[in-house]
């Protein structure tokens, strides 16, 4: 994950998280608008969890609590800004590229990142339960050193 902290967001970086925000209609409290420059003020696509999200407006000394920054996630993911990507049972990890691709977890380093998809085929998928269709199918490949 890169280290943007709120002190490097500038007034373009925070305008670009207004507008992100205004493009899903949600309000733009202090809080939205500070972690949405964080998620996307430089235009690149991340991988966050709310504790990194949460570390990064505690070290540029904004106060935002925890409880925040998830009900913040929450929201965004509810707006479709961000997807939530499950790696195992006790995290998550929240992206801001919405199409559908892969991921790589880099279990070393409790890290999530794209991974390409040019070869990449999903075939014979299960038959789904009556009156049931697949919503998505996620993909996250798991990575580890050789031993």
């Amino acid at each position: 994950m890169s280290h943007l902290y709120i002190a490097d967001v500038t007034a373009t970086e925070k305008s670009r998280g207004e507008a992100w925000l205004a493009r899903a209609d949600l309000r733009p409290t202090r809080q939205r608008v500070l972690l949405a420059s964080l998620l996307v003020g430089d235009g690149r696509d991340r991988h966050v969890t709310a504790e990194w999200l949460h570390d990064a407006t505690r070290q540029s000394g904004e106060k935002v609590s925890l409880a925040t920054v998830y009900n913040t996630l929450r929201a965004f993911t509810d707006a479709g800004l961000v997807q939530e990507i499950t790696v195992d049972g006790t995290g998550s990890y929240f992206d801001t590229r919405l199409d559908d691709h892969p991921h790589f977890y880099w279990e070393e380093e409790g890290r999530l990142s794209d991974a390409g998809s040019e070869a990449l085929q999903i075939v014979n998928l299960p038959d789904t339960p009556d009156g049931m269709e697949v919503a998505k199918v996620d993909v996250v490949i798991r990575l580890r050193s050789k031993t």
